[in-house]
């Protein structure tokens, strides 16, 4: 006994796998929630699409640079509940405060407040559920497992800012109304941190490996979904055009949200089975799929909108779920945090550079922004299909 856990009990680490992603659910309802209708409430104080995409693309490269720190604390010092109850307090505060914002400035700095906590908090969690992940099936099965409730909430989050805004209650209320999930979200992270203070406990014992470099494969893969990270818009932007361009009626842009979140949560379930079955193929064909979004949603009426809407959601899922999952299998167990914190930051400081490409192009023309994004995603393909053979050459037949 460890901790009050029985090590190694493959129904301990299912639980506890199902209990992070119950939280997840309800911290997605809230902050995808809001997220569903950034594009909209920023437009409603004046700003541009150049703004929505460096402000989206600025959150997102705080989002994920700052994990290269909040990762490599963690490793260091094994304090993985603490950072990971630090940033979701704050990023579960930063949602319902945007109702007390009265300018684009300051929805921007909660908006990019907002990412910070999801900074913080991430490596520490993934790395607890890469543990529990070995007594499972697989790292796909359980990243699709936890992806398929995170989306879940992401998909209800704006469902319900949907309801608010049709009933003409305004953006402020909706955000307002964030602060229930919240306060749950804060609760189930509190009782899986009394219930499993040692995750890492949930693993088979492994023999010690050296703690030096991470591996060449790594940094290569890490290339490979920089370029996907880069051609990827930020739903804020795609709302936007929605808005500007008519295509879309106000209420059902969050609508689109929520769809493209319950084809993410689906997705990343099966293709993360599909993903421990057949490898790195997977993430290939998932790649080729997802640049289809950009034509569909930057040029499409109503309906071809909504088709990409989920493709795009298809590739978020696979974001969230098999890209951090693939990372796992390549590192030793006692670097994993550190891994998961290198490989965001660089990822993150892609989809920034990215997002802010996109929205300066777009002020010029969407067929600019569609040929970025196609580009970019397609690039990456020859880079995972050398991953692909790397891994399956290590791998004993």
């Amino acid at each position: 006994m460890t901790g009050g856990l029985p090590v190694r009990v493959p129904r301990s680490a299912l639980a506890f796998v199902l209990l992070i992603g119950v939280l997840s659910f309800f911290a997605d309802f809230t902050y995808e929630g809001a997220r569903s209708v950034i594009g909209p409430y920023l437009a409603s104080f004046g700003a541009s699409a150049a703004v929505v995409g460096i402000v989206t693309g600025l959150g997102e490269l705080l989002g994920y640079g700052l994990r290269l720190v909040s990762g490599r604390v963690a490793d260091r010092g094994g304090k993985l509940w603490p950072i990971t109850i630090f940033g979701y307090v704050v990023q579960m505060l930063a949602v319902p405060a945007l109702a007390l914002s009265g300018n684009w400035p300051v929805a921007a700095g909660l908006i990019i407040l907002e990412r910070v906590g999801k900074a913080t908090r991430n490596p520490p969690r993934d790395a607890m559920l890469s543990h529990a992940a070995q007594e499972i099936g697989g790292y796909g099965w359980a990243f699709g497992i936890h992806e398929v409730l995170d989306q879940c909430g992401a998909m209800f989050g704006p469902l319900l800012v949907a309801a608010v805004l049709a009933r003409h209650a305004g953006f402020r209320t909706a955000f307002a109304v964030l602060l229930v999930p919240a306060l749950v979200t804060l609760t189930f992270v509190l009782m899986a941190r009394l219930l499993y203070p040692r995750p890492q406990d949930l693993a088979p014992p492994s023999p010690p490996t050296p703690s030096g470099r991470l591996p060449r494969v790594f940094w290569i893969y890490l290339a490979g979904a920089a370029l996907v990270a880069a051609g990827f818009a930020d739903y804020p932007l795609i709302a936007y055009h929605f808005h500007r361009a008519h295509t879309v009626p106000s209420d059902w842009i969050a609508i689109f949200y929520a769809v493209a979140m319950g084809t993410g949560g689906g997705g990343a379930l099966l293709f993360g089975r599909l993903f421990d079955r057949f490898g790195f193929a997977v993430l290939i064909w998932l790649t080729v799929l997802s640049a289809a979004f950009a034509p569909l949603v930057f040029l499409g009426n109503f309906w071809a909108a909504l088709v990409g809407a989920a493709i795009w959601g298809v590739g978020m899922g696979a974001h969230e779920s098999i890209i951090p999952a693939a990372v796992a299998p390549m590192v030793p167990a006692s670097r994993r945090a550190s891994a998961f914190g290198f490989f965001t930051a660089g990822y993150g400081i892609f989809w920034f550079l990215g997002s802010a490409a996109i929205g300066i192009l777009y002020d010029r023309s969407p067929a600019a922004v569609i040929v970025f994004c196609v580009v970019c995603e397609l690039a990456a393909v020859p880079i995972f299909a050398w991953v692909a053979r790397r891994r399956a050459s290590e791998i004993p037949a």
